[in-house]
C-alpha cells in the first residue's frame, strides 16, 4: 500500500512514539509510508531510518492552499492509496486535496466529545462525506463517533494505540529529587492543569490520606502551581509531601518508581497514554469511570476504578493498598499481562494493516 500520513510529531518522545511506531511498523511491513510532519522532531531519524519519507510541515491551519496543493502533488507523484490525516488541522486540508480522487480518506479520531451533527465546523472534520473512514481509539470514541455519522457512509473502527514493554526498559527514577524515596508510599499524578483533568479530587484525596506519614504524593504537569490547587495543597495537612514537579519528560521513570498512578479525569479521555504507560511500567491504576480508562483498567486485577469525582472512594482504595502489600503485588504482576494481551503494539500495527487494505477491497 502507498499511504501518506498527515500528522503533528513535533512532541515529547514519550508522547509521540505509540503513534509513529505505527507507520514503522507499516514500512517494516512493506508498505511505502510518506509523511507530511516537522522533520526536526524529536523523532524524525527513527522515521527516516526505517525509509519513511518525511516532507516537512506543520499544520497550522484547517485550511491551507500551500497544503492542500501538495497533498495533490504527492497522490499523483507517488500513486497515494490512503490518506491517514490524525489532526483537527490536518483533516480539512485533506478533504480539500482528495476531492476528485479516488484515494481513500481516513481520519483518526482520539477524544469522546467536541464533535456534533449540529456544529457546522464537524463538517469540515470527521463528518465531512469525502472522509471514508474514522480510526477511533477506543470504543468509548467509536460509540460517539457512530452516532454522529449519518447511516453508514463511513467504515468506523476501533484500534486501541498499543504499547511495546520493549519501550519501558528504563531504569525507574530515584525520588529523592522530589523529597521522596523507594521506601516510602508513592503516588503518581499525571496532568496538565485542566479542569476535566480532575486533578482537584486527588488533592482533596490527600486530607483522607493525611495520617499515613510515609505517604507522598507527585503531581507531573504543566500550570499546576496556581489556584485553587495550590490552596488545597496547603489545606491538605499534607504540603510537605506534595511534590510538584512541573513538565518533565521523563514520566514513565517517575511513574515506574511509584507504588501507583491515581488519574482522576472527569470527562474527555478517549484511551488515557499514561495510564498504559503505567501499566507497562508494572504500576497499578486508580482511575475513574472515564469509558476510555475502564477499556484498560479491570477493576481489582491491574488497579482499581472509582466514581468520577469520588475522592473518598480513591483515598479507600489507597488505604487498602498501603495496608496490603501483596494485594499490591498482584496488581503490579497483572499490568504488564494487560500490554502483552490486550494493549500490545503488534495488534496494533496488525489491526491498521487489515483496516487499511479492507478499504481497497473492491465490493464483491
Amino acid at each position: 500500500m502507498n499511504i501518506l500520513v498527515l500528522t503533528s510529531s513535533n512532541d515529547s518522545f514519550n508522547s509521540v512514539r505509540p503513534e509513529l511506531e505505527i507507520y514503522i511498523s507499516l514500512a517494516k511491513a512493506g508498505h511505502n509510508i510518506t509523511m507530511m510532519t516537522e522533520e526536526d522532531s524529536a523523532y524524525a531519524s527513527r522515521l527516516t531510518e526505517h525509509g519513511i519519507d518525511i516532507i516537512n510541515t506543520t499544520h497550522k491551519k484547517k485550511i491551507s492552499l500551500t497544503i492542500i496543493k501538495k497533498i495533490k502533488e504527492i497522490i499523483k507523484e507517488k500513486d497515494i492509496q490512503i490518506i491517514y490525516a490524525t489532526g483537527s488541522r490536518s483533516i480539512p486540508n485533506a478533504v480539500f486535496a482528495s476531492i476528485g480522487t479516488e484515494v481513500k480518506l481516513v481520519a483518526y479520531r482520539g477524544t469522546t466529545g467536541g464533535m456534533y451533527r449540529h456544529d457546522p465546523s464537524s463538517y469540515l472534520s470527521i463528518l465531512n462525506p469525502r472522509i471514508d473512514g474514522v480510526v477511533c481509539v477506543s470504543q468509548a470514541v467509536n460509540n460517539h463517533v457512530s452516532k454522529q455519522v449519518f447511516g453508514k457512509s463511513k467504515k468506523i473502527v476501533t484500534i486501541h494505540k498499543g504499547h511495546n514493554l520493549s519501550w519501558y526498559n528504563q531504569t525507574p527514577l530515584d525520588l529523592k529529587e522530589f523529597g521522596t524515596n523507594k521506601d516510602n508510599f508513592n503516588i503518581a499524578c499525571v496532568a496538565n492543569a485542566r479542569p476535566h483533568k480532575g486533578l482537584i479530587y486527588l488533592i482533596k484525596t490527600a486530607k483522607e490520606l493525611a495520617d499515613i506519614k510515609e505517604l507522598h504524593i507527585l503531581l507531573i504537569g504543566n500550570n499546576i502551581s496556581q489556584e485553587p490547587y495550590l490552596s488545597e495543597i496547603e489545606e491538605s495537612g499534607m504540603k510537605e509531601r506534595i511534590h510538584v514537579t512541573g513538565f518533565r519528560s521523563d514520566v514513565p521513570q517517575i511513574i515506574a518508581a511509584c507504588d501507583i498512578l491515581v488519574h482522576p479525569s472527569i470527562r474527555k479521555e478517549g484511551l488515557p497514554r499514561v495510564i498504559l504507560e503505567s501499566l507497562a511500567g508494572g504500576t497499578p491504576v486508580i482511575a475513574s469511570t472515564i469509558e476510555g480508562s475502564m477499556e484498560i483498567i479491570d477493576d481489582g486485577f491491574n488497579g482499581y476504578i472509582a466514581p468520577i469525582k469520588d475522592y473518598k472512594c480513591i483515598a479507600d482504595r489507597v488505604k487498602e493498598l498501603y495496608n496490603s502489600p501483596e494485594i499490591l503485588k498482584q496488581l503490579s504482576d497483572n499490568c504488564k499481562y494487560t500490554i502483552e494481551n490486550k494493549m500490545s503494539h503488534k495488534i496494533t500495527a496488525e489491526k491498521y494493516i487489515e483496516y487499511f487494505e479492507s478499504l481497497l477491497r473492491k465490493p464483491q
